[in-house]
This record gives structure tokens, sequence and C-alpha cells, in this order.
């Protein structure tokens, strides 16, 4: 085989076993299991939240933070949906990611419904790929009697006791400039 083929086969492994790790961290969340949501992240890992609610530094500070988290959440469910996987050209050894999700959970006696992303990045040590980083962005998370009116507002993050505007797409350039495209033509 061709260094290039080799390489085009090392690019699909890794996708897929980054798209495992993505499922992993779902069911570790969902079902509580702390063993395997250590063994996703790297010791150096972060996790954070946009909105500052969630911070997590190193393998340590991400499981005392995701203990926290665990203490008020009674159940919770993950999906995933589409993920855009990026190796990187020049070390095929790190990668980064955009993750779409959709979650529901029961929390301190709420039930609430959220969509938001992961901007991850990915490495791989020693043959394993691991998450570096996790920065989760929410469209909406809010709770469910309020669903149905919470989409036509700015304010669609409502999980904390008061409405605060949401991490997208507002935020996004491409979002408030999209007319422009179609002007210019």
């Amino acid at each position: 085989m061709t260094d290039d083929i080799l390489d085009r086969i090392d690019r699909l492994e890794s996708r897929n076993e980054i798209l495992h790790i993505i499922a992993q961290y779902c069911k570790s969340c969902d079902d509580r299991d702390v063993p395997l949501l250590r063994s996703i992240f790297t010791e150096d890992a972060t996790v954070r939240s946009a909105d500052g609610m969630m911070v997590g530094e190193g393998i340590d500070g991400i499981m005392e933070m995701y203990r926290k988290r665990f203490e008020v959440l009674d159940i919770s469910v993950h999906w995933t949906h589409d993920a855009i996987i990026e190796i990187d050209p020049n070390d095929p050894n790190k990668g980064k990611g955009e993750v779409f999700c959709h979650a529901e959970a029961h929390r301190n006696g709420q039930t609430l419904v959220g969509s938001l992303r992961y901007e991850d990045e990915y490495v791989r040590t020693n043959g394993k790929w691991q998450f570096q980083s996790r920065l989760l962005k929410f469209l909406y998370y809010v709770p469910v009697e309020e669903y149905g009116e919470a989409l036509g507002s700015d304010k669609r993050m409502r999980a904390y006791g008061d409405r605060r505007v949401s991490d997208y797409p507002e935020s996004y350039d491409c979002y408030q400039n999209w007319a422009t495209h179609y002007a210019a033509e």
C-alpha cells in the first residue's frame, strides 16, 4: 500500500475512534460511569461552558466539576447528531471537532431540554484518542414547559433560575450577516 492510502485509512479510523469517545461521553454522563468518563480525557484536559457555569481544568478538576453536576442532576439523556471532525493535516495525532447535541435532564426538581454544540480538541497518545478540550455552547437550555416560547426569544438559557442570552447562533458573524451574501449577487 502507498503512504497516501495508509494516511487515508488512518484518518478514517481516527474519525471512527473519535466518534466512539463522543458516544462514550454521552454514555458516561447518562450512566454516571465515572471510570469511563475519566478515561476519555487527557490528564491536562479542560472542559468549560461558554457561559462560565462549567469549568474543569486537568483531569481531577474535570472530575470534580462533573461530581458537582451529578449531585444536582437526576436522570439525563444526551443525543449526539452530526459531527464535523477534522484531523490536523500536519499532525495525525491531533484533531478538532464540532458536535451537535440535544439533551434532556431532570435537575434540581425540574425537567429541562437543551440543544448545544461541543467544540472539541482531540489528541491521540499511545494509540488512544481522548478529549484535550471541550467547550459547551448552548442554543437553549430551558424548562420543558417553556420550550415553545423560548425558541422565539434570544434569552434561551433558563436552567439557572434566570433568563440569559444564548451562546449562539446570534453571536456568529455568519448568522448576523447572511443577507449580505445575497445582496452581492
